[in-house]
C-alpha cells in the first residue's frame, strides 16, 4: 500500500520541480513509511511513498520500462498479477522485478485501458506514456483505493492519493463548496461526486481518465460497473457451493504477502467468516485482534474470542474506553474533509492494535451491501411490498397520521410507527435515500441561514442517491438500493473509513468480501436468497454454517457503536454548547438553531447526537483545511 502524487500539463509540457513533487508525496509519508522516489520529464512529475509489501527490495516507485517510454506510479494490490504476468510473458514481455508493479506497465503497452478488464485487486494509479503524450488514471472497480484531482491555475492537472497531497500545491485554491456542506450534513460524509474543496474532484470508482497533450481534461469513463438486473440458475443447494467457492478464492487471493499478515476480529458473520477461510489455508496460526469495549451492550469479545478458539488463532485484545474522545483531532487530520461516522474511532484503534504485529490485515467489510446484511434492506424491502399494495392517496394519509404520531428514536425500528408511516408516505427511492441519511432535509433547513439556503440553490444531498435508484440496472427495490450503496455508501463512508485509518498507522487492509467476482455473483442472486424472513445475508449464512456456529451466523448484528450522544449528555456537553458561538460555523448556520439542539438533547428532550457529532467534525475540519 503506498501514496502517490504528481503533476501532468495537457497544455504546454512545463518543466516540473522535484522539489515541488517532493512536498506532494511527503504530505502522504504515513501511507509509505519504507521508502520514497520521485520521476520527472517535461510535462509531468510523478512521485511515490512505499509501504512494502510484496518484492522488498525489487518494487521501487515511479517504475519506468526499460526504454522509458512508460511511467508508472501505483498504490494497491493486484491479487492475480501472476497469472496476468504469466499472460505478458507469453506475448513476449521481459520482467525485471517479482511484484505486481511491473504488469501496469507491460500491460498498457499490450491492451492499454483494456488492461484494467484483467486485474483483480484495488488500485489507484496514474501511468505516463511517452510516445502517446498521454496520462492515465484508474482506480479499481469499488473503490477502495482513493485518487483526488484538480485542474490548477498554472494548467497542470494535480493529483495524489488523498487531498493533503493536493493541498501541499500552493496554487490550490482554498475555496470552500458550500454544496458539499449539504452533502455532509445529508449523508455523514462527503461523497466521491462532491469535495469540500472547490474544484477538487475524486476519481469515481471504476472508472479511468485519460488525458492527452494538446487536449483539454475530459471526463472519467466508467470501465466497470455491477449489474443486478440478470438472475442466477440453478438450485439453492448449487449457489450456496458455488457462493462457498468465491468466499475461498477471495480470501486466499488476498493472503500473499511477503510481510505479516493477520485479520482484524469483531466476531461478527463478515470478520468471522473471513478468519475461518484463513485458518483453512494457511499453515500456520492466523493472527487476529479484536477491540473491546469496557460499555457490555456494545462489547464483542466473547464473541470473537469464540472465533479465536475455534480456529486456535493468534488473537490479542485490547479494551477501548467508552470515553474514548480524545482521537477526535486525530481523525480529522487523516480524513482531511469531515467524516461523521463515529465507529471510525474504533477502527482506527484495531487498525492501530493490529499493526504493532503485522503489516497486512484482513478485514469483513462489503459483505453487508454485497448480500443485503443491513437491517435499512429489510425495512426497505417490506416497506416497497407494502408501497405496492396501497393505493397513493392512503399513502399520502399515513404520512399525515406520522407528521402528528410522537417520535420514539429509543424504539427498535419496527416499533417506530412514525419513522413508517413518514418513509411510506414517500415513493421508495426517496424513502431510501432519507434512511441511509443523518440529519433529515427538514432539520438541516432550520439549521441553514438565509444565506447558505440561497446558496445552496435547492441542491440536496438525497438527490444523488434518488437519481442512481431510479436507474439502476436491478429487478427490484432491493436490487436499486444495494447498487446505490456501492455508488455512494460503499466508497464514500465504509472504504474512506478503512482506508484513511489503516493507512494512518501505515497498515494495509484487504477487503476479500469485495472481490469483483464474488460480488458479480451476489448481484445475480434472488432476493429470497440475500434476504429471507426477516435474516440478512440468507445464503451466506447457510454457506457458513459448516465453518460458523450458530449463535455467531444467527446473533443480532452489533458492530463498532460509539457512544456520541452520551458524550453530548456528559463529558462533551460544553463541546456541544459551544458550537453555538463557533465562528466558523456562524458562517452557514444559525447560532440559535444550534443552541437549541444543543439544548433539548442534553436536557434529553430530543434526540440529537448525531447532528451534533456532524457539526463538531465539521467544525474542527473546516478549521483545520481553511485556517
Amino acid at each position: 500500500m503506498c501514496g502517490i502524487a504528481g503533476l501532468f500539463y495537457p497544455g504546454t509540457p512545463k518543466p516540473v520541480e522535484p522539489a515541488r513533487i517532493a512536498a506532494m508525496t511527503d504530505a502522504l509519508a504515513h501511507r509509505g513509511p519504507d521508502g520514497s522516489g520521485i520521476w520527472t520529464a517535461p510535462g509531468v512529475g510523478f512521485g511515490h511513498r512505499r509501504l512494502s509489501i510484496i518484492d522488498l527490495a525489487g518494487g521501487r516507485q515511479p517504475m519506468a520500462t526499460d526504454d522509458g517510454e512508460i511511467t508508472v506510479t501505483y498504490n494497491g494490490e493486484i491479487y492475480n498479477f501472476a497469472d496476468v504476468r504469466a499472460e505478458l510473458e507469453a506475448k513476449g514481455a521481459h520482467f525485471r522485478t517479482a511484484g505486481d508493479t511491473e504488469v501496469l506497465l507491460h500491460g498498457w503497452r499490450a491492451w492499454g485501458p483494456d488492461l484494467l478488464d484483467r486485474l483483480n485487486g484495488m488500485f489507484a494509479f496514474a501511468l505516463h506514456d511517452s510516445r502517446r503524450q498521454c496520462l492515465f488514471l484508474a482506480r479499481d472497480r469499488m473503490g477502495v483505493k482513493p485518487l483526488h484531482y484538480v485542474e490548477l491555475a498554472d494548467g497542470a492537472l494535480a493529483f495524489a492519493s488523498e487531498l493533503k497531497g493536493l493541498l501541499a500545491h500552493p496554487l490550490l485554491r482554498r475555496e470552500l463548496d458550500v454544496r458539499a456542506i449539504e452533502d455532509f450534513m445529508g449523508l455523514g460524509y462527503v461523497p466521491d461526486d462532491a469535495c469540500l474543496i472547490a474544484g477538487v474532484k475524486k476519481l469515481p470508482a471504476g472508472h479511468f481518465l485519460l488525458v492527452e497533450r494538446g487536449q483539454p481534461v475530459p471526463q472519467p469513463r466508467k470501465w466497470w460497473d455491477v449489474d443486478f438486473s440478470q438472475r442466477a440458475k440453478g438450485s439453492t443447494r448449487d449457489l450456496q457451493a458455488e457462493l462457498t467457492d468465491h468466499l475461498r478464492a477471495a480470501v486466499q487471493s488476498r493472503m500473499v504477502a511477503d510481510v505479516p499478515l493477520g485479520a482484524f476480529l469483531s466476531g461478527g458473520v463478515d470478520s468471522s467468516a473471513v478468519v475461518a477461510l484463513m485458518a483453512e489455508a494457511s499453515p500456520r496460526a492466523v493472527q487476529t485482534c479484536t477491540i473491546g469495549f469496557d460499555e457490555a451492550g456494545h462489547d464483542e469479545r466473547a464473541h470473537a474470542q469464540t472465533i479465536a478458539d475455534r480456529f486456535a488463532t493468534d488473537h490479542r485484545v485490547r479494551t477501548v474506553a467508552s470515553d474514548d474522545f480524545a482521537l477526535i483531532d486525530t481523525l480529522v487530520a487523516a480524513f482531511d474533509e469531515p467524516f461523521a461516522d463515529a465507529s471510525a474511532l474504533a477502527t482506527y484503534r484495531v487498525c492501530e492494535l493490529a499493526r504493532e504485529r503485522v503489516t497486512v490485515a484482513l478485514s469483513g467489510d462489503g459483505a453487508d451491501e454485497a448480500m443485503a446484511g443491513y437491517r435499512r434492506y429489510r425495512f426497505h424491502a417490506a416497506e416497497e411490498r407494502v408501497r405496492g399494495l396501497l393505493p397513493a392517496a392512503l399513502r399520502r394519509g399515513a404520512g399525515a397520521l406520522g407528521a402528528i404520531y410522537p417520535k420514539a428514536d429509543w424504539a427498535p425500528r419496527p416499533l417506530r410507527a412514525k419513522t413508517t408511516l413518514l418513509a411510506l408516505a414517500d415513493d421508495g427511492p426517496t424513502a431510501y435515500a432519507k434512511s441511509v441519511g443523518v440529519t433529515l432535509p427538514a432539520i438541516r433547513e432550520g439549521l441553514y441561514n438565509a444565506a447558505t439556503r440561497r446558496a445552496l440553490g435547492g441542491h440536496r444531498a438525497e438527490t444523488r442517491y434518488i437519481e442512481t435508484i431510479r436507474a439502476a440496472p436491478g429487478r427490484d427495490g432491493l436490487d436499486a438500493a444495494q447498487y446505490a450503496d456501492f455508488k455512494h455508501w460503499l466508497p464514500g463512508d465504509i472504504l474512506t473509513k478503512v482506508d484513511r485509518t489503516s493507512m494512518a498507522v501505515s497498515l494495509e487492509a484487504r477487503e476479500p468480501l469485495l472481490d469483483h467476482r464474488l460480488i458479480e455473483f451476489a448481484a445475480t442472486l434472488p432476493a429470497s436468497l440475500r434476504v429471507r424472513g426477516g435474516e440478512g445475508k440468507w445464503l451466506m449464512k447457510k454457506a457458513m454454517e459448516p465453518y460458523l456456529p450458530r449463535d455467531i451466523l444467527y446473533r443480532p448484528k452489533m458492530g463498532f457503536v460509539t457512544p456520541i450522544s452520551a458524550w453530548f449528555r456528559g463529558p462533551l456537553a460544553d463541546d456541544a454548547a459551544n458550537l453555538a458561538r463557533s465562528a466558523v460555523l456562524a458562517t452557514w448556520f444559525e447560532p440559535a438553531a444550534i443552541e437549541r439542539l444543543a439544548s433539548e438533547h442534553k436536557a434529553g428532550r430530543a434526540e440529537h447526537g448525531r447532528t451534533l457529532w456532524q457539526l463538531l467534525m465539521l467544525e474542527k475540519s473546516v478549521a483545520r483545511l481553511f485556517g
